[in-house]
């Protein structure tokens, strides 16, 4: 095992070297004129990456069963450029109604704009995705399970529909990572990771990543990167592989104590349903145990419904170590609300009602049980 980048380089670390450098020189004229067909592998300026960045994608890829990586500054963006650099005006895309906002968002009042007809598919469809699929249909964007309701899709009929139809799919596998689905196995094209969640672990920075395997739609992928812009920090990029250091132990743990709170959570009076497919009362279970070995540490539940939402406030209020945000996968545990507007707003939503999310941290598993338990207590005197 060497752990040199380079070859010419005597320097060796157990930890990574940050190269930071916007600029890159050269040492000719020639080299400087052709510094162009470096890429999408090579260094030409520095919002295309540093060696630093070179070595995180090297290990994505290979965590991904994947040839290439490219990393971006959020996984938002890790989604959108990838959309970008193959829909055109004409095209039609198909998005699943569970998946990331933003890109839903992005799809419904950008894209459309642009002349791309944009089309929200139920996450259950499976494989009746053929009967929605046109001659124009250029992707399919899947999220499994859905990042607020945890839909499970049936990844490999999705695909199989796709192939047969010559149409590109892409899917957000931040909830399980590579540790327990790997996409690129089942035929995906483009696997995106939010590296803010699980590989850097730590809930201080923003990142995504995009792997896959074919070589031209790389260099496609390089080069949409390099035109919008979408530079990654080196610093940021040493934080991840540090937090990859430790991205298993961390993921067994939080996986392991977030199954042990649902099914807590499932006996809870108050709890009306627990939205996670790693149970076996969710109707996506056949298709997690089908396909993945492991769960995320994020689930939803929905509680018995109040006269009033505001009394959702009596059960948030009530925590005490469970801060509330919106995002996720970190070593603190995290909790946010859903109100029923935004899923009623939905045509395939599974519940009319808010949604509670949850993530799991590492904290002790008691402590957080009497914090839910407290919580669930405050929140029935309220409605009662």
């Amino acid at each position: 095992m060497s752990y040199t980048d380079d070859a010419n380089n005597p320097f060796a670390s157990l930890a990574p070297t940050v190269w930071r450098g916007s600029t890159i020189v050269f040492d000719s004229f020639e080299d400087f004129v052709g510094r162009k067909s470096r890429q999408p592998d090579g260094y030409s300026y520095g919002i295309t990456g540093t060696p630093t960045a070179r070595s995180l994608e090297r290990r994505i890829a290979a965590l991904e069963n994947g040839k290439h990586c490219v990393v971006m500054p959020s996984g938002a963006s890790a989604l959108i450029t990838t959309v970008m650099a193959f829909v055109r005006a004409g095209d039609h895309l198909l998005i699943s109604e569970s998946c990331y906002g933003s890109l839903k968002t992005f799809g419904r009042q950008w894209l459309a704009n642009f002349g791309v007809d944009v089309e929200l598919y139920a996450p259950t469809i499976d494989g009746g995705i053929e009967a929605l699929i046109r001659p124009n249909t250029r992707m399919i964007c899947m999220e499994a399970p859905g990042t607020v309701t945890m839909e499970m899709q049936d990844v490999g009929a999705i695909v199989a529909g796709a192939k047969k139809n010559g149409v590109l799919t892409m899917i957000d596998n931040t909830w399980a990572s590579p540790l327990f689905f790997k996409p690129l196995d089942h035929g995906v094209d483009f696997v995106i990771q939010a590296a803010t969640k699980f590989f850097g672990g730590h809930s201080d920075l923003l990142m995504g990543c995009v792997s896959l395997n074919d070589a031209e739609r790389y260099a496609v992928l390089r080069e949409t990167q390099s035109i919008f812009g979408q530079a990654t920090s080196p610093d940021d990029c040493f934080l991840v592989m540090r937090g990859l250091e430790t991205f298993e132990l961390r993921l067994r743990e939080q996986a392991r104590k977030a199954l042990s709170i649902a099914r807590w959570l499932e006996q809870q009076p108050m709890v009306k349903r627990v939205l996670f497919p790693a149970l076996e009362s969710d109707p996506g279970h056949a298709l997690w145990k089908r396909d993945f070995t492991g769960n995320g540490c994020l689930f939803s539940i929905v509680l018995e419904a109040p006269s009033d939402e505001s009394k959702f406030g009596a059960f948030f209020n009530a925590l005490e170590h469970f801060p509330i945000g919106a995002s996720w996968g970190g070593t603190h545990s995290l909790i946010a609300y859903y109100p029923a507007s935004q899923q009623a707003s939905r045509q395939f939503s599974p519940t009319d009602q808010p949604v509670v999310r949850i993530s799991i941290g590492l904290e002790d598993e008691t402590l957080l049980i009497d914090d839910l338990r407290r919580a669930l207590d405050a929140y029935e005197r309220a409605i009662r």
